[in-house]
Formats: C-alpha cells, sequence, structure tokens
C-alpha cells in the first residue's frame, strides 16, 4: 500500500503543476483589452455653460420641495403644507414643464408593502396639487418603495428622511 501511495504522489504533482500552470501565448483578445491612446477624449465636447435641471433637497427639482410623511402614513402633515404650496405655485409658474411625483419610504416593512405606500404617498401629493389648482395633465406619479432612499442609517433620522414624495420636473 505505501509503495502504491509513493508512486501515485509523483504522478499527481505533475498533473497539478500541468493543468495549473496553463498555456502562455498571445491572442487576439489580449492585444484588444490594451488602452489605446488616441490623443483626443471620446464623444462630443460639451460646454461647461449647460445647466440641467438642477436637484434642490432630496431628489427634488430646484424650486419646489420634497414632502416629508409620518411613519406608515401617506396623509399630508400640517407642517408640510406650506412646502406643497410652493411646489403648486412652481407647476403654475412652469407650465411648460410636467411634474413626476415620486413616492419613497424607509426600508422597514416588505418590499411590497413599501411600493404600495411610496404610491399612495406619490397619489396623496397629486391629489393636494390638484385641490391648489394645477393641471392633472401636468402631474405624474411612481413608486420607487424603499429602492431610492437618502439616508442608509439605521436610525429615527435616517428613516424621516426616507419617508417623503420628490417632486421631478421633467421637460
Amino acid at each position: 500500500m505505501l509503495k502504491s501511495v509513493r508512486m501515485l504522489l509523483p504522478v499527481l504533482l505533475f498533473a497539478s503543476v500541468v493543468s495549473l500552470s496553463g498555456c502562455g501565448s498571445k491572442t487576439d483578445t489580449d492585444e484588444g483589452m490594451k488602452a489605446v491612446d488616441q490623443g483626443e477624449a471620446m464623444g462630443e465636447t460639451e460646454s461647461l455653460d449647460s445647466k440641467p435641471l438642477e436637484i434642490g433637497e432630496g431628489r427634488t427639482t430646484e424650486g419646489m420641495l420634497p414632502v416629508y410623511f409620518n411613519f406608515d402614513s401617506s396623509d399630508i402633515r400640517s407642517d408640510q403644507v406650506a412646502r406643497i404650496e410652493v411646489n403648486a405655485e412652481f407647476c403654475k409658474n412652469n407650465n411648460e414643464l410636467s411634474v413626476r411625483i415620486e413616492g419613497n419610504t424607509d426600508p422597514r416593512g416588505t418590499n411590497e408593502y413599501n411600493m404600495a405606500l411610496g404610491e399612495r404617498r406619490a397619489l396623496s401629493a397629486k391629489k393636494y396639487l390638484m385641490n391648489l389648482g394645477v393641471d392633472e395633465a401636468k402631474l405624474s406619479t411612481v413608486s420607487y418603495g424603499e429602492e431610492k432612499m437618502l439616508l442608509f442609517g439605521h436610525d429615527e433620522l435616517s428613516w424621516a428622511q426616507n419617508r417623503r414624495a420628490d417632486f421631478v420636473a421633467v421637460p
């Protein structure tokens, strides 16, 4: 038995070295992966003067404000009414823009529940804007649930910042 192990050991060692060493040949893919210095940047040059719609607080377009919600609620809080009134004025003064209302939640709860809660929050904000005279055709809603959190902490401050509706202007 010891003699057969002594004969098998060099064979296994040789087989291991051969199988793990691989071949060292150059292929076309090796050449294709090398960086090519063309001396110029790729793509069109963009002016530094171009200004996209700016993001303000949260993911809300500048000129509007996000609206924050209590835990497990889609009701507009009394301390958030002034914020939604600012958004209504923005919508009325910028008729060329439509606004997407994005409902968000904190990470507590199931994905399904949070998607539904985010949708209720977005619809609640939309209804409030319509009651303030904003044209329904200019408003759309989407729910992101817990997918687009701003803060990832596991504390009340982080959760409170994630329970919101963002207002994004879309041309």
